[in-house]
């Protein structure tokens, strides 16, 4: 059976996929594990990575280390749920190198919409974590809003009416 996942056991998710790399790439960390790495929250329920480029091999590796680490490993990041906003790899946070891997924490600014167009508590209560880290600044997340809004379409299941009047309730003036 597999287990909460706590700083620990990422860490050693992290230090098992470099010794696997077979060429020079990056991971992307998303979701719960940026913010038990961040010290947000003591667990989360899987490890959200997405690779650059993607890798037979890595792929494979993580269907053999989710069994081994009894850790839950989800292939995704908020590229699967919005629009990114220009500029993503650059604000991306870097977290370690292990061998030929570099990992950083996908870029906070897309987490952050991607975590208030779901609206769920936990996502609500990660972007005021990315806010008070000053990780994230309401004004700047706003106007990525308002970029990647007329992507929206691309998205289906995404109604922009709600998406913008929760980023605004979120991101706006008033949110102090």
């Amino acid at each position: 059976m597999r287990e909460l996942a706590d700083s620990e056991r990422i860490r050693r998710f992290i230090s098992a996929l470099g010794a696997e790399a077979q060429e020079e790439g990056r991971a992307y960390l998303t979701g719960g594990a940026t913010a038990v790495l961040l010290g947000w929250r003591p667990t989360t329920i899987d490890v959200d990575i997405v690779f650059e480029p993607e890798s037979d091999p890595l792929l494979r590796a993580v269907a053999r280390l989710k069994d081994d680490l009894r850790v839950n490993v989800e292939l995704v990041s908020p590229a699967g749920f919005i629009p990114l906003p220009a500029g993503w790899r650059d604000r991306s946070l870097f977290v370690t190198r292990d061998g030929r891997l570099s990992f950083f924490h996908f870029d906070p600014y897309s987490q952050a919409l991607a975590k208030v167009e779901r609206a769920h508590a936990q996502d609500l209560d990660d972007v005021r974590s990315f806010l008070a880290a000053r990780l994230v600044e309401p004004e700047l997340a706003l106007r990525m809003f308002e970029e990647i809004e007329s992507q929206l379409y691309r998205f289906p299941a995404i109604d922009p009416g709600s998406f913008r009047a929760t980023a605004e309730r979120v991101f706006g003036p008033a949110a102090g």
